[in-house]
């Protein structure tokens, strides 16, 4: 792999070299976190301004029901969470929440549905709602479970921008987290995805009693895909009563600000997402993940199910860091 030597004397590999090895992404990792940080930063500007943050809006479309096992999850239906399953939101209630969501400085709109995947019967609406946002002047996101060719090629062609399916974390930990699909599973669908056009979000979720060298994989596993994704989210995890991972022990903050450096500097050019958690994380914590290269949060008081920040509570923080909304 190509290296070069920056001003810390820690050895990096080239961002647009071949491929990351574990070797490589876990030096970086352990770093001394000033090395790191500076790093990280150095190669956000080169790609982004510095203190502009994109904001995005999530709205669940569909809750709850899911057949899926995920560990984290609150919409399982095989979790007793008392969250109650409902049917796909109509159309023009979407399309409402999405011009409030403009109106609210939003520039991205994300749709999400508690599936395994979609079934026939779906696919008309929401190619009407992707069609029907897009129109408003807005970037659109998905995130539906697992899709086959013939779903990719209807979303591309109703316009979709990007399609989220995280691969939550590494390889070797994902049988701890879900049992009803493999991780192979996950990558098929992104594949499928790439292939039919459009834009890859795709990040995991940090806090599942993962090591740290599974949160380094599964950045590995990002960076060496054909194309990284364009679309990074880095959740922190939210412990919901009824989930199997209800009592799992928090990430340490500043393990969670290095993986986003790492995110960084292993995908310079894709937007880094502070996601779900960031109801439980300090302003300082917040500063230092936008510093290491995030430039992309969800706003709203809710974020599928789980609480998110208010409005309020954003504003004062990027008015305290001069920070500005793409």
């Amino acid at each position: 792999m190509l290296e070069v030597r920056d001003e810390s004397n820690a050895t990096a590999p080239l961002a647009d070299a071949p491929e990351w090895t574990s070797e490589a992404a876990w030096s970086l990792y352990r770093l001394p976190f000033n090395d790191l940080l500076f790093q990280a930063q150095t190669i956000h500007r080169r790609h982004f301004d510095p203190n502009r943050v994109q904001l995005s809006k999530l709205l669940n479309i569909k809750t709850g029901g899911c057949p899926e096992d995920c560990g984290y999850c609150s919409q399982s239906s095989h979790h007793s969470t008392g969250l109650a399953a409902s049917k796909l939101m109509e159309v023009e209630k979407v399309v409402a929440e999405a011009r409030k969501a403009k109106a609210g400085g939003a520039t991205r709109y994300c749709m999400g549905a508690a599936w395994r995947n979609p079934k026939p019967r779906d696919m008309d609406a929401i190619v009407e709602m992707v069609g029907a946002v897009k129109a408003l002047g807005l970037e659109t996101c998905m995130t539906l479970g697992m899709l086959d060719r013939d779903q990719s090629d209807r979303l591309s062609a109703a316009g979709l921008d990007y399609y989220n399916h995280n691969i939550d974390t590494s390889a070797r930990y994902y049988p701890q987290v879900t049992s009803t699909r493999n991780f192979s599973d996950r990558l098929d669908t992104l594949e499928n995805v790439r292939q039919s056009g459009m834009k890859v979000c795709c990040g995991g979720i940090l806090g599942m009693g993962e090591e740290e060298t599974d949160r380094v994989e599964m950045l590995v596993t990002l960076a060496n895909l054909a194309e990284p994704p364009e679309s990074v989210p880095i959740n922190m995890l939210i412990p919901i009563a009824g989930t199997p991972l209800a009592k799992a022990a928090p990430i340490a903050p500043i393990e969670f600000v290095r993986i986003v450096a790492l995110a960084r500097i292993m995908m310079p050019k894709s937007y880094v997402r502070l996601s779900a958690g960031r109801s439980a994380m300090t302003d300082e914590m917040q500063a230092l993940c936008f510093f290491a290269g995030a430039n992309s949060i969800f706003v709203g008081d809710t974020l599928l199910t789980a609480g998110n920040p208010e409005d309020e509570a954003d504003r004062k923080l990027f008015n305290r860091l001069g920070l500005q909304a793409i």
